[in-house]
């Protein structure tokens, strides 16, 4: 696997935004944008310098919108950084070509991509830091409280004091334990707009200590990802050694 960092221009005043500012909005463009770095070898064959417009049946390669695997698929989450700056974060089954995928794009750009390959080992009761944005949802079923019929199935934002137990269900399956008085979340929403329509998706940042109770499950929820809505910024779970043990 690969991890890519993009740092992205957003200019320093808010009320007069750069472009990339502007583009990171909307979730729909980023993952647009981003699909781009994994062209098929048609598209980079015929256009080189890419002139054409973007069409989605041109790029994937066995990389986008596919099962996120050892060898296919990404996950990304946009991190804040201090003075308002922003960075995306990628991890992909394969190593991206940035440079075709911002070719005609290089003012979003803050610096040129740093790409890492990203080949992690866990074992058993290892203690971590993690960082996770999700998009915590539920599906809606006849026993749920006074829901009407047509609502039945529909998925719907999980309350914000139901959140650090929606993180803990999908932990013991996941091949992790969290900390619960060790983590911390930030609920909010993110907005993205496709075909003229608009939609905001309920967004969560988790941060805290994990303890890794089944290393081969971890590792694969690792490359799967995280809940739902991965296509705008959700699922990447980021991991890092922690000073605290147990």
């Amino acid at each position: 696997m690969f991890r890519s960092c993009l740092l992205i221009d957003v200019g320093d005043n808010p009320d007069r935004p750069r472009p990339g500012r502007l583009w990171l909005r909307n979730r729909y463009h980023v993952h647009q944008r981003l699909c781009m770095a994994f062209p098929s070898a048609s598209r980079k064959a015929e256009d080189e310098d890419f002139l054409t417009p973007f069409r989605p049946d041109e790029f994937g390669n066995g990389q986008v919108h596919v099962e996120r695997a050892m060898d296919s698929g990404f996950l990304f989450r946009i991190d804040p950084l201090p003075n308002g700056r922003a960075v995306i974060i990628v991890q992909s089954a394969i190593e991206p070509d940035w440079g075709y995928a911002f070719h005609n794009a290089n003012y979003l750009l803050a610096a040129p991509p740093e790409v890492k390959p990203f080949e992690p080992r866990f074992w058993q009761d290892q203690c971590l830091r993690f960082r996770l944005a999700a998009n915590p949802t539920r599906r809606l079923s006849k026993h749920s409280p006074d829901v009407k019929k047509e609502s039945i199935g529909k998925r719907v934002p999980v309350p914000t004091d139901q959140l650090i137990g929606w993180l803990v269900r999908r932990a013991g399956s996941a091949g992790f334990f969290i900390k619960q008085d060790a983590t911390t979340l930030q609920p909010g929403y993110i907005y993205m707009k496709k075909n003229g329509k608009g939609q905001r998706l309920r967004s969560v940042l988790f941060d805290g200590l994990l303890r890794i109770t089944d290393p081969d499950a971890f590792r694969q929820t690792l490359v799967r990802g995280i809940g739902s809505g991965k296509a705008f910024g959700f699922g990447l779970l980021s991991v890092a050694p922690a000073d605290t043990a147990g």
